[in-house]
């Protein structure tokens, strides 16, 4: 089988099929959220945001569309003769995405500090998410390692994916639990 990307099911394990399934469940969970929500500033762009972000991380799971990516731009590297120079360009594309998130990390705390407690939660499952995505995005690049190490037999990608989903579900069950009310 050669490394080029198709269009096939990404992830045909249990697990796999467990996490696409998250995926959407977390969504609607979001959008009953986005209907209840009234605490706080913009909350129904918030939980609008962040329920068409997980329907579209759960497409991607099962499309694995970042390999598509990769492979646009390993064509396109090699098109234009840059490829033996990619390590550079890999680098400059980890440093990128890490430094976004080191941003983001560093703003959290005063976005945090404006929001209800529902909405806080659902960051620090953003945050999981995004975790997982800089995994996965060092993992074009021969970080394999990182995705397969283990805690208590549970796989080091399993906890960001899965526990980042959850943990946003759980903001937007706040939410259903307890709408309008003191946060």
């Amino acid at each position: 089988m050669d490394d080029r990307w198709h269009p096939q099911i990404g992830d045909p394990t249990a697990i796999g099929w467990i996490t696409v399934l998250a995926y959407p469940v977390a969504a609607l969970l979001c959008a009953a959220a986005q209907r209840r929500d009234g605490a706080g500033p913009r909350p129904r762009f918030f939980w609008l945001w962040l329920a068409v972000l997980l329907v579209l991380l759960g497409i991607n799971k099962q499309l694995d569309l970042q390999s598509l990516f990769t492979q646009v731009l390993r064509d396109r590297a090699k098109a234009h003769g840059w490829y033996e120079r990619r390590r550079e360009f890999q680098a400059l594309f980890i440093f990128v995405i890490a430094g976004i998130g080191a941003a983001l990390l560093a703003a959290l705390p005063y976005v945090m500090r404006h929001q209800p407690r529902a909405r806080n939660i659902a960051l620090a499952g953003l945050v999981f998410l995004y975790g997982f995505i800089l995994v996965r995005a060092s993992s074009f690049h021969h970080v394999d390692w990182a995705l397969s190490q283990t805690i208590l037999c549970v796989r080091l990608n399993w906890i960001l994916e899965l526990g980042g989903i959850l943990i946003a579900a759980a903001g937007a069950m706040t939410v259903s639990q307890n709408p309008r009310g003191p946060r």
